[in-house]
């Protein structure tokens, strides 16, 4: 009979294997990097373009360019776009990105003769019709209105301001930037960012040598622009103001958002600083879980975060709490934030964050899908398959000591930018 009182056993996860990528390069400079896996007929091909330079007279073309170019070609309404590929029970999307924007199809390979047309025809024959512009400009202030309404919103946007200054990463749209946005600068942008040259092509499923074929066939037509992408993006200067009181005097809740600019993947104590940040605010166990919410009782929910961009990284602290609490959880959160700086983590807890950290990139890699999404993480931060190796060592052998160094390397409350939007 089982007893329910002596918890299963488990096992070390000793390595992390991973799908690599086949790699051609189309001679319109197109590169394709294929996994190849599965046992259903289907493909999930992505087109990956670099964004272009970030322009402050001209701050949503990049953003706006990618919602609409699904929208209408010289060939196609959006509406017959959307009908052809339904038809075949495919799914075509368009997705923004800080750093890389792209287009998605998903597809059963039988169909792909049908549907790779359509992506073809919108890569390069989009038109951006007025009256979708039109559509797009309206319903994105509405948004935008609702949106400012929100505090943990505007305590986003006004951290990202301060943190990244006049860059992507720092931006916030006004509802008057949607008003400036014209099809003529759309087209432009459009030309210049969306040729082969930008363009990394990700194919991911159950690809027979015919259906490599087939894509490649289809897009080595694909022909290049004069002019080049340009993805140079201006350097980030953060505020000298570090603390931001956004009142709401009616609010029941305050948003807090506090962090500063940190490591980017490429960094040696990216790894380490990933852990760290675990035992702090990076899973349901966390110490501020433990403190804010369990304790407490500020919130529902509060976490920590490191993010890795192309050109910067952000150590972040996001939650929102009772507005009679705000300046007590404040205080909390400085004081776990000291601790880690002042105190060993106890072996007991470093081993639980070992295992949820492993268990979890285990359990990210359920499909072929995954395994391309891994990759892409490494490709577009310039780093190869070693990465992971490091990764998975460095959580498996970081010690209480090494993570205390990270935590006063990194972690100055003092210099944290501070955004409370609500009551303080």
């Amino acid at each position: 009979m089982l007893d329910r009182t002596i918890a299963p056993g488990f096992n070390a996860i000793n390595d992390i294997n991973l799908i690599k990528p086949q790699h051609k390069q189309l001679d319109n400079g197109c590169n394709i990097y294929s996994f190849n896996s599965g046992g259903q007929d289907l493909v999930r091909i992505e087109w990956i373009f670099g964004n272009l330079r970030f322009d402050t007279a001209k701050p949503l073309l990049n953003m706006a360019v990618n919602a609409l170019v699904t929208e209408g070609t010289k060939n196609f309404t959006g509406a017959q776009i959307a009908d052809r590929v339904d038809y075949y029970g495919a799914f075509l999307q368009a997705d923004y990105g800080f750093d890389q924007s792209q287009v998605t199809l998903f597809s059963l390979n039988k169909h792909l003769p049908q549907t790779l047309p359509v992506v073809f025809d919108v890569l390069t024959e989009a038109i951006f019709p007025q009256k979708e512009v039109d559509t797009y400009v309206r319903n994105q202030q509405q948004k935008l209105q609702v949106s400012l309404q929100k505090n943990d919103i505007v305590a986003r946007r006004q951290f990202n301001k301060a943190v990244h200054g006049d860059t992507i990463y720092g931006y916030a749209a006004t509802a008057e930037d949607y008003r400036q946005l014209q099809r003529e600068d759309m087209l432009a942008h459009y030309n210049q960012m969306y040729q082969p040259s930008n363009c990394t092509l990700i194919i991911a499923g159950k690809i027979e040598p015919d259906i490599f074929d087939l894509i490649c066939s289809t897009f080595e037509a694909w022909q290049n622009h004069t002019e080049p992408a340009d993805l140079s993006q201006p350097a980030a200067t953060p505020a000298a103001e570090r603390f931001y009181y956004l009142e709401k005097p009616e609010a029941l809740q305050s948003a807090l958002r506090l962090g500063a600019p940190s490591v980017t993947r490429a960094h040696k104590d990216f790894p380490a600083l990933q852990v760290l940040n675990t035992v702090l605010g990076g899973y349901f166990g966390s110490r501020l879980m433990a403190n804010i919410r369990e304790d407490k009782g500020y919130t529902y929910g509060i976490g920590s975060g490191v993010s890795s961009l192309k050109n910067a990284g952000t150590f972040f602290i996001a939650s929102e709490v009772g507005a009679d609490v705000a300046r007590a959880a404040m205080t909390e959160i400085e004081k776990e934030i000291t601790l880690l700086k002042t105190d060993l983590i106890p072996d007991e807890e470093v081993n639980l964050v070992r295992n949820y950290m492993l268990g979890s990139l285990l359990g990210s890699l359920e499909n072929v899908f995954s395994h391309a999404d891994k990759f892409k993480n490494l490709y577009f931060s310039g780093l190869g398959y070693d990465y992971y190796e490091r990764y998975v060592h460095v959580i498996k052998t970081v010690s209480a000591t090494e993570l205390k160094y990270i935590a006063e390397q990194y972690w100055d409350f003092t210099q944290f930018y501070k955004v409370i939007a609500g009551k303080y």
